[in-house]
C-alpha cells in the first residue's frame, strides 16, 4: 500500500470525513430529513456566521417568502448584536426601494416629539398646545402630550368601520379632512375624560405632528411649516441616524402625515429599530435621550400591550394579540404598520427584525407566527 492510500485509510478510520460530509448535506437539505432543500438565494441571504445556526435562520427567513397564506413579503432584514445578519428581497424590490411605513410612521413621530421635549420646546405633562382647545371652558384643554402619545386623549375617533368611508381615519386622510388633517382631528369632541380610556387613533398622531410644526414656527403658511419641520427632522434625526432615504409626506396645510405617510428603504427602517434597541444611541452618540425610549416602551394606562406610539409584546385588553406574547420575549416591542409592516425589537436579545410587504388581515396571524419563529432562534439573554 502506497503512502497516499495509507493516509486515506487513516482519515476514514478516524471518521474525519464525516463532519464535512454532514455539513455539505445540511447545506443542501437543511439538516432534517423531512426538510426541502434550500435554494442558493435562501442561503445567500444569511451571512456565514449569524450568531445562530445559519441553516435554521435561512430556512426561517425563506418561509416568509415561500409559505402560502402569508401574503407578499417584499423585504426581510435581521440585525443581531448591531450587525445585519440576514437580508432578503422579493423582485423587483431591493435595499434601495423606498417602502411605505404606514403606521410604523407613528414611531418616527414619537421620536420627533421626544427630541422636542428634550429641547424644552414641548412638555409631556402640560396641556397640549392646540389653540382650538385653549378657549375658556373647552374640556379638551386638559389633554396632555402624554395622553396623545399613549392614545388616551378621549377624543372621538373611529379608526376602522364596516363601511370604509365611515372611519375617521379614511375621512381624515382621503376625504373631507385630507386638505387639513389636523383641523379635522382637533375638531373632534371628547367622548371620555382625557386620560381615562385607551383608543387606538391615527388622528392623535396627526395632532402630534401639528403640535411639532407649531413648536418650530408660528407661521400658518403651509410651505413654511413643511420646511421647518423637514429641516428639523433632517438635522436632528435623519442625518445623525443615517436615514438617507427617509421622506415624510405633508398635507395641503403643511402638516406632516406622521401617522402613516413616512417612507424609507428597508435598511433605514432597520436603523430606526436599531436606534430604539440601543436606547437612542448611534455609534456612541446619544441622538435621542435614553429616558425617552424608556417612556415609549412603558405600558400605557389602560393597555399594557401598548406604549407611546408602539406596541408591546403583551395581550390587548380584549384578549387578542398584535404580536406573539405566548412565544416572544417579554421585553419585545414593535412598530407595526397597515398590511403587515413590522419593526420588531428585542433589546435583551440584541435583536431587530424588519418585515415589509403586503398581507391582508386574514393572513396576519400566520405571518406573525413566522416572524416569531425567527425571533425564537436567537437567545433572549
Amino acid at each position: 500500500m502506497n503512502r497516499r492510500a495509507m493516509g486515506l485509510l487513516r482519515i476514514l478510520r478516524k471518521g474525519a470525513w464525516l463532519a464535512p460530509l454532514c455539513a455539505a448535506l445540511a447545506a443542501c437539505h437543511g439538516g432534517d430529513a423531512g426538510d426541502a432543500p434550500l435554494s442558493p438565494a435562501a442561503l445567500a441571504a444569511v451571512v456565514a456566521q449569524p450568531g445562530v445556526s445559519r441553516i435554521a435562520l435561512a430556512r426561517a427567513v425563506d418561509a416568509l417568502f415561500t409559505t402560502p397564506g402569508l401574503g407578499e413579503t417584499r423585504a426581510l432584514l435581521v440585525y443581531y448584536r448591531g450587525r445585519l445578519v440576514a437580508e432578503r428581497y422579493a423582485a423587483p424590490y431591493d435595499r434601495r426601494t423606498r417602502m411605505q411605513g404606514w403606521s410604523m410612521s407613528k414611531c418616527v413621530t414619537a421620536i420627533l416629539i421626544g427630541l422636542m421635549v428634550a429641547d424644552g420646546r414641548l412638555r409631556l405633562d402640560q396641556p397640549a398646545p392646540v389653540p382650538l382647545w385653549q378657549r375658556p371652558g373647552d374640556p379638551r384643554g386638559a389633554i396632555t402630550l402624554r395622553e396623545l402619545l399613549q392614545m388616551r386623549s378621549g377624543l372621538r375617533h373611529r379608526e376602522t368601520a364596516d363601511t370604509v368611508t365611515d372611519a375617521d381615519t379614511v375621512r381624515m386622510l382621503f376625504l373631507d379632512g385630507r386638505d387639513d388633517m389636523a383641523a379635522y382631528a382637533e375638531a373632534q369632541p371628547l367622548t371620555t375624560t382625557p386620560g381615562s380610556a385607551w383608543r387606538y387613533s391615527t388622528a392623535s398622531t396627526i395632532v402630534l405632528a401639528d403640535i411639532a410644526a407649531r413648536a418650530l414656527t408660528p407661521s400658518t403658511d403651509p410651505a413654511t411649516r413643511q420646511r421647518e419641520l423637514s429641516d428639523f427632522l433632517r438635522t436632528r434625526l435623519f442625518d445623525p441616524v443615517g436615514l438617507k432615504s427617509a421622506v415624510a409626506e405633508y398635507d395641503a396645510a403643511g402638516t406632516m402625515i406622521g401617522g402613516s405617510m413616512i417612507e424609507a428603504n428597508p435598511r433605514d427602517w432597520g436603523r430606526i429599530g436599531e436606534l430604539l434597541r440601543s436606547q437612542g444611541a448611534v455609534r456612541g452618540a446619544q441622538v435621542l435621550p435614553r429616558g425617552w425610549v424608556q417612556f415609549m416602551t412603558e405600558p400605557a394606562p389602560g393597555n399594557p400591550g401598548f406604549g407611546a406610539q408602539l406596541w408591546r409584546n403583551l395581550p390587548q385588553p380584549d384578549g387578542h394579540a398584535v404580536l406573539f406574547p405566548a412565544r416572544g420575549p417579554a421585553d419585545l416591542f414593535a412598530c407595526v404598520g397597515h398590511l403587515g409592516q413590522y419593526i420588531l425589537v428585542a433589546p435583551a436579545g440584541q435583536l431587530t427584525l424588519v418585515r415589509l410587504g403586503h398581507s391582508d388581515e386574514a393572513e396576519r396571524a400566520a405571518l406573525v407566527d413566522k416572524l416569531a419563529d425567527i425571533v425564537a432562534l436567537f437567545p433572549e439573554h
